[in-house]
């Protein structure tokens, strides 16, 4: 088959028989059906287009052609090639559906003109070989209007489906991580989630079309892909580990398939949750001229490692483990000459141990932590600490609570040790008594004790 001719495409503005202006675009493909706009594939059924039994639907503008919903970019391609009409932005309708049926109807009320700016092709060339090229796009009014009513036909729907499921109590789901089945309202799994297994993908309020959520999810995790980096492992218990260590029990931010699932994305016409975000920071260097002289930075409070109690300097954590459970961590860091990473660590053995409700003195387990630390107050196994082969292992290097301020406060320096205990622990080192008669002769004290004589 002989190529056809090509020439650069040219752009240039023409005025229709209205007086106004319209973009022209000198395409020069020649024959716009010899264009290849995507990877071709045989055809595996005979026949032409054909629709699945009972999925919905989509017919062309201009003829009786249907496409699935599903399959828009077909509908589109069609359009475009068979009837050479182009719409502007579709990824920013609301309903395509709706978007398609409307102007279907118009289209057969008035001439596609009175709509559509024209776009000829080939305009360098014999007249027989110009081709003209119709854009639908929300520049015209009534285009744009139909877009915001699609759009806020779409929200409604939206806010009605999630105070539906905000106040269903029927429903039924199992953690992708622990198998544990929960029943009730839709919050209870992901309050779950979020709490024992550090996966947080959103406050309840802010989901919709939660079921079709946690499936998505599941599916991934069913197909061994990571949530994260979205990649492929060979079993499940290597994307486990994978998950937990690299810390990516989280979504994809920059996945596109998630947005229909949180309602910010469904507020502004064509803006995602991102766009939206940007524009609040925006808002914020607008004022960056207020004055904030009186604003105090509160720091983060860090945990204590038995109970619930929190404290706003590490000093104070510290006094309250020493003074409530006999626990001295600056002592066991001097004692035990344990160095930052150790720490880590022993502070991530310990919380584990906690979390789990067993003490690490006795390696008995209890049913709450309340019993727990009743336990190990009254036997003092705070302060009895496994062999250090127990808990000086690689797997206590992840936090056990991704948030715990207390393992940023850790230290190498000795600044935070009492002079008593650095007095203690200064190493003294011997000088070499083996050449006595040598060290007397060079000794320093010989010139100090010449100078003094003979200042007597």
């Amino acid at each position: 088959m002989a190529a056809s001719k090509t020439q650069g495409p040219v752009v240039r503005m023409e005025e229709d028989r209205d007086g106004s202006c319209s973009a022209v675009e000198d395409v020069g493909y020649g024959d716009s059906k010899d264009c290849i706009l995507e990877p071709l594939s045989l055809p595996e059924s005979p026949g032409g287009t054909t629709t699945l039994e009972g999925s919905p639907s989509v017919p062309c503008i201009f003829c009786e052609e249907h496409f699935p919903v599903a399959e828009q970019d077909k509908l589109l391609k069609h359009m475009i090639i068979e009837h050479k009409i182009v719409i502007a932005d579709i990824k920013l309708v609301a309903d395509f559906q709706r978007y398609i049926l409307y102007w279907r109807k118009r289209f057969t009320e008035q001439p596609i003109t009175d709509f559509c700016s024209v776009i000829r092709i080939n305009s360098t060339a014999p007249f027989e070989e110009q081709e003209n090229y119709f854009l639908l796009c929300d520049v015209l009014p009534e285009d744009r209007i139909l877009r915001e009513e699609l759009q806020k036909q779409r929200l409604k729907e939206i806010l009605e489906q999630q105070q539906q499921e905000r106040n269903d109590t029927n429903f039924h789901g199992i953690c992708m991580f622990c198998n544990e089945e929960f029943l009730g309202n839709r919050s209870v799994i992901l309050n779950h989630m979020a709490r024992e297994h550090a996966f947080n993908i959103g406050l309840p309020d802010n989901i919709v079309n939660c079921n079709e959520f946690l499936c998505t999810l599941q599916k991934k995790l069913d197909n061994l892909q990571c949530l994260y980096c979205e990649k492929t492992f060979r079993d499940k218990n290597t994307l486990k580990d994978h998950m937990r260590k690299k810390q990516h029990r989280k979504i994809n931010p920059k996945n596109r398939e998630y947005d229909r699932f949180y309602v910010i994305n469904y507020l502004e016409l064509g803006k995602s949750w991102e766009e939206v975000q940007l524009e609040d920071d925006r808002e914020l260097l607008d004022h960056q001229e207020d004055d904030w002289s009186d604003w105090e930075e509160h720091p983060a409070s860090a945990v204590c490692l038995f109970c619930e109690k929190q404290a706003e300097t590490i000093e104070k954590l510290y006094v309250h483990m020493e003074d409530a459970h006999e626990f001295d961590l600056l002592k066991i860091k001097s004692e035990l000459g344990l160095n930052f990473y150790q720490q880590v660590k022993l502070v991530n053995f310990i919380r584990r141990q906690v979390h789990q409700c067993r003490c690490y003195g006795c390696h008995v387990k209890f049913k709450s932590k309340a019993d727990l630390r009743t336990h190990m107050e009254e036997t003092k196994h705070t302060s009895l600490l496994p062999d250090r082969k127990t808990w000086d292992q690689l797997e206590y290097y992840f936090p056990t609570y991704e948030n715990d301020t207390l393992l940023c406060t850790l230290s190498d320096s000795e600044s935070d040790l009492t002079v008593q205990e650095q007095n203690e622990n200064v190493p003294i080192i011997s000088e070499d008594a083996s050449k006595l008669y040598a060290l007397k002769q060079s000794s320093i004290l010989n010139q100090l004790l010449l100078q003094e004589c003979l200042k007597n």
